[in-house]
């Protein structure tokens, strides 16, 4: 670039390179704070719905069963419901075994 634009090499700016962990460095302007990363346990997350979740959770597949019984003539919705059912409970179990063998199960 040219010289005279003033935005050439040894320009001399108020903005300085911070270092961040685990990122690239990142260029700060003057006045202004680098960001920092935000937990989620700040905000209230922890990652866990706890020993209530997975007891609910079988509460909508028993509402997909219950749904079954109805005034409704064709057995495709029949399929689509066992199906979804079916798919939550090889979940709910796969998360039981998952607890069961982790070295961390709550």
């Amino acid at each position: 670039m040219s010289e005279h634009s003033g935005r050439g090499q040894g320009h001399q700016t108020s903005a300085r390179v911070v270092e961040q962990p685990m990122r690239e460095e990142g260029v700060v302007r003057a006045g202004e704070t680098p960001i920092t990363h935000e937990h989620p346990e700040d905000w209230g997350w922890h990652g866990e719905m706890g020993k209530w979740g997975r007891r609910l959770v079988w509460l909508p597949i028993v509402s997909l069963l219950v749904m079954l019984v109805g005034n409704h003539e064709g057995r495709v919705e029949d399929l689509w419901l066992l199906a979804l059912a079916l798919t939550m409970v090889g979940i709910a179990l796969w998360d039981v075994r998952r607890r069961k063998n982790s070295w961390r199960s709550r």
